[in-house]
């Protein structure tokens, strides 16, 4: 099988830690970023997997993919979100280009935590199972509650067929989000499952269902070239539509099966459901704090600082460096609504940290004030950046760990911890780091502006120029 990930949204619910230049896939919300994790879960299937991702994201994805150890996974960039079954379509294309129309595919998201992998991974072998009859398969999380917040699955309650730990079912119908009533139902019946997006199916058979059933995408995608330098053409045609509405509500029992299975899945799409992980595992976050009068609060913490709860239950808190989030339990949906206003009221803290992730490295900003901006900046081993000048401001760098060398006007400048170099307005410069651990460096600001576009590039490693 292909495990193909589908890395895309803005996590807009787990504001202020995912926003919309740095989505909740690529957040250290646990031991790793959700996609490293993803990756690694389902680098086991043999095949490399795939990623169809927004080109807005190319640098976070390609250095996410070397850091989880998947260097050479192959990356569809996509120019616009048009939701799943687009994306999905591009994929069947690009497979049948490279030939591998007879090939099993499993359409993953990024962004989701699975606990129980023995589980999860029995479950894709008998989807693969089912989707080398002919089927799509689909794969069916056990509810444990009667949640809302989750589309569901029902199937009938005869088994398809079983492997030594699970079974599939013929799938009766799609369900949308249900009220409470009706959830608390479907969790009775017993034959209803949450739909986790996950599907597994045969490349030349999903080619055929779009045939049938979404024709004008198909035909778009038809016209795709072998190097995709079309494909912002292609996409500025496409509907935004999702694979459920477009192809998999429209197949009967016989031709999509679910495959029911408790593998500790979450979505972790809303901050109630990070702190429902956090304390059904046992996972920390370095959380340091005072319970006084108080229980039942979860904390993710900023840094090292210390938190104080005093005569409150029941609350999450979450820090960064620039914006606090305080919610009652079972309110954490309407983060939501807070981002809708600040998108009017202070649009860069919906969208923007104040660190930059880089192919390079990264850094953050320390002080941002009308006279001077300073931040400090890591270059990772064997990594640089662009050789580059700025008109609109002079910098001031003072290297505090690590070796490199500073390329300033093309002279070459050997720096150590404690080196200091100016870089004067429109002088030629960049930062080399030639060895085996990352270089960390101090630069302070001084001009009329200080704005990242503030940049011409004349060399980059990264195609920037």
């Amino acid at each position: 099988m292909i495990p193909v990930i589908l890395s895309g949204g803005s996590g807009t619910r787990l504001w202020p830690v995912s926003r919309a230049k740095f989505p909740k896939q690529f957040n250290d919300l646990f031991e790793e970023p959700l996609q490293n994790l993803t990756l690694k879960r389902l680098g086991s299937f043999g095949n490399k997997p795939m990623i169809i991702t927004s080109i807005s994201l190319r640098d976070f994805t390609e250095k996410k993919a070397i850091e989880a150890g998947f260097p050479q996974v192959e990356i569809v960039y996509e120019p616009q979100g048009k939701n799943t079954a687009p994306a999905i379509a591009v994929l069947c294309k690009v497979l049948e280009q490279q030939g591998k129309l007879d090939e099993i595919v499993g359409v993953f998201p990024a962004d989701h935590l699975v606990d129980k992998l023995e589980v999860f991974l029995s479950a894709l072998d008998l989807a693969e199972k089912g989707a080398r009859e002919g089927k799509v398969v689909t794969l069916g999380l056990k509810p444990q509650s009667p949640e809302t917040g989750y589309g569901y699955i029902q199937t009938q309650k005869l088994p398809h067929s079983y492997n030594d730990q699970l079974s599939s079912f013929s799938v009766v119908k799609f369900h949308e989000k249900p009220d409470l009533s009706t959830a608390k139902q479907f969790l009775q019946d017993g034959s209803f499952f949450w739909n986790a997006g996950i599907f597994v199916f045969p490349v030349r058979l999903m080619i055929e269902l779009f045939k049938k059933y979404q024709p004008q995408i198909w035909q778009g995608v038809s016209a795709l070239k072998t190097d995709r330098s079309n494909i912002a053409e292609i996409y500025a045609k496409m509907p935004s539509i999702s694979i459920d509405y477009a192809i998999m509500e429209k197949l009967s029992g016989e031709e999509l099966l679910c495959v029911p299975c408790d593998p500790g899945w979450s979505d972790v799409g809303s901050w109630d459901a990070v702190a429902d992980v956090y304390e059904r595992t046992g996972r920390t976050h370095g959380q340091k704090t005072i319970e006084v009068d108080s229980k039942n609060n979860f904390v993710l913490p900023a840094r090292d600082k210390r938190y104080a709860f005093v005569g409150v239950d029941d609350l999450i808190v979450v820090d960064t460096e620039d914006a606090l989030l305080i919610s009652s339990k079972g309110h954490t949906q309407e983060v939501k609504t807070v981002v809708e206003r600040l998108k009017t009221e202070a649009p860069k803290l919906a969208s923007e940290h104040v660190f930059e992730e880089r192919p390079w490295g990264r850094f953050e900003v320390l002080r941002d004030k009308e006279h001077f901006k300073s931040k400090v900046i890591v270059v990772n081993a064997k990594s640089q950046i662009s050789y580059q000048s700025h008109a609109k401001r002079e910098e001031h760098w003072i290297m505090v760990r690590g070796a490199g060398e500073v390329i300033l006007n093309d002279e070459v400048i050997p720096m150590k911890a404690g080196s200091y170099v100016r870089i004067p307005l429109g002088a030629k410069h960049r930062i080399r780091n030639p060895f085996n651990e990352p270089l960390e460096f101090i630069e302070v600001q001084l001009g009329t502006y200080f704005g990242e576009d503030d940049i011409v590039r004349y060399q980059d490693d990264y195609k920037r120029t």
